[in-house]
């Protein structure tokens, strides 16, 4: 072998490390902005003057934006390419974590719709990026990005409110600490905008065989009804698990600590249902038996409050199942890079609207009935109707 072919095989080798780094740094911003609020939201709220109502408001900020925007991320990624779209995605983030950490009212919510959008950039793009750069690995990939995306995530979460009380910002300073990850992000994916070739390989561009839009595809609906109930469930666990363990006595760090170990125990699942469910001839019984698992916990912290703990874990172990299938459906349900950027771009705009929804009526309804008996009863019967779209998402079929 020549000097020349040894040489051009390193530096394939070398690019491809870098592009899988810069996926993984991508990753690890996509939930730690979000994440973060839980443990602090009763301290926000207090500080901010908000009722229960609006403090659900800001934790759901997020997923609204996520709903307006994913539809529009597929258009983005045409006109300029995803890579460019996945960097300015990530300077944004970085503006959008700082204009929230400052002191003034209306840029905390400025901030947060600004890394709404960012966000969710991410969250169209890289499946379609796994897709089309390593069409053959996909299930592996998505296994390594959302255990990155969840573990990441969950140490957010967990030093929330330590990081709060030991900074001289409070929780302003502990939310804009992650700008520091978002930052080096776009430090690391810079090459992959700069030093790539500018031929439609790099642009989300439709196949003759993937011209068929998912708006009509009843498969495709499935898919989004299991994306927006599995994220309804889990980011009004994110952002009011923490202050119903307070209400049962636990510390508000303590309450942190365990909704850390919740997203840990999901991070363990994402590592394993992508090998798993790649095997299996469909994924019919792991998405309705994720959903089954999250309602047995959600009854349990309803009826036996006592073994809050059992039922962290098994909610952190169902929400890690239903979480990586619904990524990992964008890739299995379409035909090449376009058909996943437009699934996930609908999943998450239906999805992500219903999935709003959540921390909003959960805190309203605990504001309504002064307990959590009627919220959690709707959490359940959401878990219920979950199971239902699971099995029909999980069919081994293509949109």
């Amino acid at each position: 072998m020549s000097a020349v072919a040894v040489s051009g095989t390193g530096v394939v080798t070398a690019r491809r490390a870098l592009l899988i780094a810069g996926i993984l740094l991508v990753a690890a911003n996509l939930r730690g902005a979000i994440t973060s609020v839980g443990p602090l939201l009763e301290t926000i709220r207090r500080d901010e003057g908000m009722s229960a109502g609006q403090a659900g408001l800001l934790s759901a900020l997020p997923l609204l934006t996520f709903a307006v925007f994913s539809p529009q991320v597929p258009r983005l990624a045409r006109r300029v390419g995803m890579e460019r779209s996945l960097w300015l995605a990530m300077v944004t983030l970085t503006a959008g974590i700082l204009l929230r950490s400052v002191p003034v009212t209306g840029l905390l919510w400025l901030g947060t719709v600004l890394l709404g959008m960012s966000i969710a950039v991410g969250n169209v793009l890289l499946p379609a990026l796994l897709k089309r750069d390593f069409p053959d690995r996909v299930a592996p990939m998505t296994s390594l990005y959302s255990v990155t995306m969840g573990l990441v995530g969950a140490l957010v979460s967990g030093f929330a409110v330590p990081l709060a009380g030991t900074l001289s910002g409070g929780w302003r300073m502990a939310l804009g600490c992650t700008a520091g990850l978002a930052l080096v992000t776009v430090a690391v994916w810079g090459p992959q905008v700069f030093h790539r070739s500018s031929t439609p390989v790099n642009v989300v561009t439709p196949s003759d065989t993937a011209r068929r839009t998912p708006w009509r595809s009843a498969l495709a609906w499935q898919v989004t009804a299991f994306m927006g109930l599995q994220s309804f469930g889990f980011y009004i666990v994110l952002a009011w698990f923490p202050t119903i363990l307070h209400s049962q006595g636990a510390s508000e760090e303590s309450s942190g600590w365990l909704l850390l170990v919740l997203q840990v125990l999901g991070v363990s699942m994402s590592a394993v249902i992508p090998l798993v469910a790649n095997k299996l001839p469909d994924q019919r019984l792991l998405a309705a038996g994720g959903s089954l698992l999250s309602f047995t916990g959600y009854l349990g912290l309803l009826l036996a409050p006592g073994l809050a703990v059992l039922w962290v874990v098994i909610v952190g172990l169902a929400s890690g199942v239903c979480f990586v299938l619904a990524l990992l459906f964008f890739t299995l349900r379409s035909a090449d890079s376009y058909s996943a950027a437009t699934l996930s771009g609908m999943a998450q705009s239906f999805g992500y609207l219903f999935a709003t929804l959540g921390p909003v009526v959960f805190g309203a309804l605990h504001d309504a009935t002064n307990g959590w008996v009627a919220p959690m009863i709707m959490l359940l019967a959401a878990a219920s109707v979950q199971s239902c779209f699971g099995f029909g998402a999980g069919r081994n079929r293509v949109v």
